[in-house]
């Protein structure tokens, strides 16, 4: 694993993480707890789960500069960083799927979007919202094979794109 856990960061109570993403291994989808965590508890197979799980940090668990308020259990959002792009991606509980929107988070997102020029993306399971430097769009379902893109636009505004692979 590149990434180091901050000190005195653990996951503890928290498996948001369990419910947010897709881990086909685990047979679960975005959206909908892992039928193998125990929410709140952790992980039914914690020594047997698939290495998607092993692998997955949020950055929360690795970024001390993120307060506590940060902390998916309680922000009811997972924080993570695409690597090739270093777009800041934010996987929102379905439950809870206008908790980013709330503050401290949604100023600090806008800031963050703003001082790298570059998008950040939330997801509330498959639908996408693209914060830019130029504001906020709705990116709708974002499928499988879909990818999405940041186009500068003259005058200095972006926009990000949807792009599928060609036939």
């Amino acid at each position: 694993m590149t990434s180091l856990i901050a000190p005195g960061r653990s996951c503890g109570t928290c498996t948001l993480c369990c419910k947010v993403y897709d881990v086909p291994a685990a047979g679960a989808t975005a959206g909908n707890w892992c039928p193998n965590c125990l929410p709140g508890r952790g992980c039914k197979i914690y020594d047997a789960r698939p290495q998607q799980c092993r692998d997955f940090l949020c950055l929360w668990m690795t970024q001390d500069f993120l307060g506590p308020e940060w902390k998916p259990e309680k922000a009811r959002f997972v924080l993570t960083m695409d690597a090739a792009t270093r777009w800041l991606f934010v996987q929102a509980d379905p439950g809870a799927a206008q908790a980013w929107r709330k503050e401290p988070y949604l100023e600090q997102l806008r800031r963050w979007a703003v001082a790298g020029r570059r998008p950040v993306i939330v997801f509330v399971r498959r639908h996408a919202t693209a914060l830019t430097a130029s504001g906020e769009m709705l990116l709708g379902e974002v499928g499988a094979h879909e990818r999405l893109v940041l186009r500068d636009e003259p005058g200095g505004s972006q926009i990000v794109e949807k792009i599928s692979p060609a036939p």
